[in-house]
């Protein structure tokens, strides 16, 4: 139960980015503002200057989707995460410390997310819905295609053409790995397993 009687009737929110981590401001929510921000799932604070509730994008349409809503140890600070549509400031940047909003690394998890929507719905003239439908030996054909490829350019071609091939086998990997019921989050399970100082061979 969020205790909001500590800072008088008021909690801080952190929003964060739920996929680049990225803490993007920080405001604060009355009793009024959290229930609103639960009902909507679009984030709503308690404006100290106005007195009285306010939308984040009401405005300016930047709205922030709410993914997850925690408290912290002591029910007395919240940390959102959401999905931003847009810059987070009032001066146009992506987050209220002026930074860019961007870990090119997270985009393997959009890119898996992507993958996973297209083996639901399978929509026609997709790429990667023919992928899906030519089964898993052509799929590990494609990935074994490649993977020579990425190793040739790695031995003898240049290092814009090593990241396009890789980039290649990476997508196509994560392809294979949805259609067996795996992601790339498995992977990256099984990599920090690896780090451990435990951690032995199978």
């Amino acid at each position: 139960m969020l205790d909001f009687n500590k800072m008088n009737g008021l909690v801080p929110a952190i929003i964060q980015d739920a996929e680049t981590a990225k803490v993007l401001m920080l405001g604060y929510m009355n009793q009024e503002a959290y229930d609103k921000t639960v009902e909507t799932g679009l984030v709503t604070f308690y404006s100290r200057t106005r007195q009285r509730l306010w939308t984040k994008g009401e405005e300016s349409g930047n709205f922030l989707d709410v993914v997850s809503v925690k408290e912290d140890c002591d029910h007395d600070t919240l940390l959102i995460q959401v999905h931003p549509r847009g810059p987070v400031c009032h001066t146009g940047t992506d987050t209220c410390w002026g930074e860019v909003n961007s870990e090119p690394v997270m985009f393997l998890k959009e890119l898996q997310r992507f993958i996973q929507q297209r083996h639901e719905e399978m929509p026609e003239g997709s790429y990667t819905t023919s992928l899906f439908q030519s089964g898993i030996n052509k799929m590990a054909q494609k990935v074994g295609e490649e993977a020579v490829e990425t190793i040739i350019e790695a031995a003898n071609g240049t290092n814009d053409r090593l990241i396009y091939e890789g980039s290649d086998l990476l997508y196509h990997l994560i392809v294979m790995l949805t259609a067996k019921g795996l992601s790339i989050e498995d992977l990256a399970r099984e990599l920090e397993e690896r780090h451990k100082p435990n951690w032995k061979k199978h």
